[in-house]
């Protein structure tokens, strides 16, 4: 049984996708032991983008962190092979209390850490004493993002906390007691940075000694060196700017594959690891260049696309002066073509933006404010704001990265730059290595004006999007909306989906009309593959655990 399938009862079809090449691999490793099949080459080097931030997934927000920490790590819940829905994995099951306050798990019994350390009711305890007690820069948008943003407030704030205390009421049992409701939070469990990590390891190994700045955090020895789970693999090292290497966990308790050991191999240029794929040197890759998917299949490569549940945006600094105009905002929004950006920079099968959820989420607004391409109106609302004649800003983004949302970030930079200018905006250039300068600058300071990111959602809820971005007061927008902040809070604590629904209709028509940053796509990130990989498990939110793919030598 996987890892997935050995936690849920029911039995659900896994999203694999069949995948064919007629590349050779110029490696030879040898054969899988174990594996059942003595002609498996079971070293799997697959091609990342970027170093991750942090292997200490509660303090990372990236995808290229959270890719490696899906193999070492495992949370209580995971997802529905496929899908973005929750589903059990080191929880067998869970009872919510009629008043939404209270979580009772049904723990698997049975499961180690990595490093002998017992999985159990005390150690999911610690694992939520420890989140909520986190203290100064590790509370910061740059640490500790996910659970600032869904859990809203620490142990030394608890008027704030979503999160009130964690009981463990037999070893198999854990209870988890709120403060406030939150519709989301069984879903929520299902992100990296809620992942279980061994309570002796986090001890050993300092993992909350987080030094440095805000914008500049410095991280501990475990988060470099010492990352300890249940997942199916289990960490070997991390030489920076190079690789990431993993081995199997031979006392995992799920599936073992066909894989004994991983290379996440750090090539940043999308050129590059198009080359690599082609020489033989990597399996695969993902954010594959949308120049480059018909040279590929062409070559006889099997290029996938996801399912798009991403947004790519063009965020506001309402810290700026002219950014803090609404007139200007509007003007922004009006003055990009998105079709020509999606037809130009983007992967087939991307779908324009209009608001900062994918059609499929719940809440999702037809009716919003669309701001059409209008270069004309961009002028007029200038002009009414007291530009006439434009204006200079910062235009921040990155380099060096591929993004699900963001393949290629100079392109996408040198087209809106283009579409911006037509209108009188001139930008400034702003560009930053995405390790480990952009994040940094973007959410922990104010030095930025508009800027390109976006957002793989974690999840499937509402909340997981708009939440994240405008749930609070942020460095990354600059702006305080106490209406906004209000309504938000109160449509992630409603449990009813009926009664839910509308009240993110109306905020996804509020959050249209205020204009803190312009939705430009949903992305559909594509991978590629060589002939030895038969699938690979494809989901929406790439929750994709490599001890379930399937290889044919």
């Amino acid at each position: 049984m996987s890892r997935r399938f050995a936690a849920i009862t029911t039995s659900f079809a896994i999203g694999a996708l069949v995948l064919s090449g007629c590349a050779e691999s110029q490696r030879d490793n040898g054969g899988a032991e174990g594996s059942g099949d003595s002609a498996v080459n079971s070293t799997f080097i697959f091609a990342a983008s970027s170093d991750p931030k942090s292997l200490d997934p509660a303090f990372a927000s990236d995808g290229e962190s959270f890719r490696v920490s899906r193999q070492i790590f495992e949370g209580l819940v995971g997802t529905k092979p496929g899908t973005a829905d929750p589903a059990p994995l080191l929880a067998e099951s869970w009872e919510q209390s009629k008043d939404g306050l209270s979580y009772d798990f049904k723990l698997k019994e049975g499961v180690k850490f990595h490093d002998g350390t017992d999985f159990n009711a005390e150690a999911v305890c610690a694992n939520f004493e420890r989140w909520y007690h986190f203290k100064g820069i590790q509370q910061s948008e740059t640490v500790a993002y996910y659970y600032g943003n869904l859990f809203r407030g620490f142990a030394d704030k608890p008027k704030n906390a979503v999160y009130k205390s964690c009981d463990a009421v037999s070893a198999s049992e854990a209870k988890i007691t709120l403060a406030k409701p939150f519709a989301g939070f069984v879903a929520a469990l299902s992100l990296p940075a809620f992942a279980m990590q061994s309570p002796t390891a986090l001890e050993k190994y300092d993992a909350d000694k987080v030094g440095g700045t805000a914008e500049a955090p410095v991280l501990s020895e475990y988060a470099t060196k010492h990352p300890v789970g249940t997942g199916p693999f289990k960490f070997d090292k991390w030489e920076t700017g190079q690789s990431v290497e993993l081995s199997y966990n031979k006392d995992y308790w799920g599936d073992k594959g066909q894989i004994d050991k991983i290379i996440f191999r750090v090539i940043d240029d999308p050129v590059a690891r198009r080359q690599a794929l082609e020489a033989g040197s990597i399996d695969g890759y993902d954010l594959v260049s949308p120049s480059d998917t018909d040279a590929l299949e062409k070559d006889g490569y099997k290029v996938v696309a996801r399912q798009p549940f991403t947004i790519l945006y063009l965020g506001i600094n309402q810290k700026v002066k002219e950014l803090s105009k609404l007139k200007v905002r509007q003007a922004l929004s009006y003055a990009i073509d998105k079709d020509a950006l999606i037809k130009q920079t983007l992967p087939t099968g991307t779908e324009k933006a209009i608001e900062f959820i994918p059609p499929s989420v719940n809440g999702y607004n037809p009716d919003v404010e669309k701001y059409d391409y209008n270069p004309e109106k961009a002028k007029q609302l200038l002009k009414e704001a007291g530009y006439p004649n434009g204006f200079t800003v910062k235009f921040n983004y990155p380099t060096g990265v591929s993004r699900p949302y963001m393949p290629t970030p100079e392109q996408i930079f040198t087209n809106l730059s283009a579409q911006l200018k037509d209108v009188g905006i001139k930008v400034d250039a702003q560009p930053n290595k995405w390790s480990p300068d952009y994040l940094d600058r973007i959410q922990g300071g104010s030095d930025h004006g508009i800027h390109l990111l976006g957002w793989t959602g974690d999840y499937n809820d509402t909340d997981n999007f708009v939440g994240v971005f405008f749930g609070s007061e942020k460095p990354e927008y600059g702006f305080d909306n106490e209406k906004l902040f209000s309504d938000l809070a109160k449509a992630r604590g409603i449990a009813d989906l009926k009664e839910q629904t509308p009240l993110y209709q109306d905020i996804n028509a509020e959050i249209a009309d205020f204009v803190p940053a312009v939705p430009l796509a949903h992305p559909a990130p594509s991978l590629a593959f060589n002939e030895r990989v038969d699938s690979y498990p494809t989901s929406p939110v790439n929750d994709e655990v490599f001890n379930e793919i399937k290889l044919n030598k």
